[in-house]
């Protein structure tokens, strides 16, 4: 069991990335996909082409932390590809969602009972938000590809 602060902020990459990459490989796509600071404390997820492996990169107090994890059968259910304005778009994911992510659980199909989530920037309700699509889009798939080509 991950015990992780809920203060953790968790990026999964939509793009498979090289697993050959270690500590330095992994912290300039965290830099540049991400955008984000990895000196942070953030989890960074990356997954392989054929999502059976994925690495964790992670600032500690004094260093970074890799944690990899490779299947031998099957593969990790990831979120969707987002490609937005030319470039790939990570995702922000909660603890709940890694673990189910770890334990090989479909997060569209688990039903979220409603809860009290005090917003602490925009960022949050930035989140909440895409939490709401994402749940919506689970729900009913076809309502959500047509209200993405009214947008287009």
């Amino acid at each position: 069991m991950i015990n992780l602060s809920p203060a953790v902020r968790i990026f999964v990459a939509t793009k498979p990335a090289d697993m050959r990459c270690s500590f330095n490989g992994l912290f300039q796509l965290a830099k540049n996909h991400f955008e984000e600071d990895p000196y942070a404390g953030n989890l960074y997820i990356f997954r392989s082409r054929r999502a059976n492996m994925i690495k964790v990169l992670w600032w500690d107090i004094d260093g970074f932390a890799l944690f990899c994890k490779k299947l031998e059968v099957g593969s990790f259910l990831f979120p969707d590809v987002r490609f937005i304005n030319g470039k790939y778009e990570p995702i922000e994911i909660d603890r709940t969602e890694l673990m189910m992510l770890l334990e090989g659980i479909d997060t569209g199909s688990a039903k979220r009972l409603k809860r009290y989530r005090k917003k602490t920037d925009q960022r949050a309700a930035a989140t909440s938000k895409v939490h709401q699509i994402r749940s919506a889009e689970s729900r009913n798939p076809a309502a959500a590809a047509q209200g993405e080509r009214r947008k287009e």
